[in-house]
């Protein structure tokens, strides 16, 4: 199967994604978290790193769950919208 390159847009919204994950993950291992959710730490890994920047929806649901997130809490936080919102520093930046 030939995957389409993904967008610019699509790398971002998976390396936000990543950090989320990481920073909701904290302190607890890989291998916790992938098992919980029922997956394999190295997928885990690189979602995490982005090099996996479109996983499956249930994927992402049972990362959700097994990290204590709410779905609407990564779309808002991960979304397309997410990357448009100016943060505090790009405001700053501007002033």
């Amino acid at each position: 199967m030939v995957r389409t390159p993904l967008t610019p847009e699509e790398r971002e919204r998976g390396e936000r994604l990543g950090r989320l994950l990481r920073d909701a993950r904290g302190g607890r291992s890989m291998a916790e978290i992938a098992a919980g959710a029922g997956i394999s730490a190295e997928t885990l890994r690189k979602i995490e790193t982005g090099r996996a920047p479109t996983p499956a929806f249930f994927t992402i649901a049972a990362l959700a769950r097994a990290l204590g997130l709410s779905m609407d809490d990564l779309v808002t936080r991960c979304g397309p919208a997410a990357a448009e919102t100016p943060t505090a520093a790009t405001v700053a930046a501007v002033a």
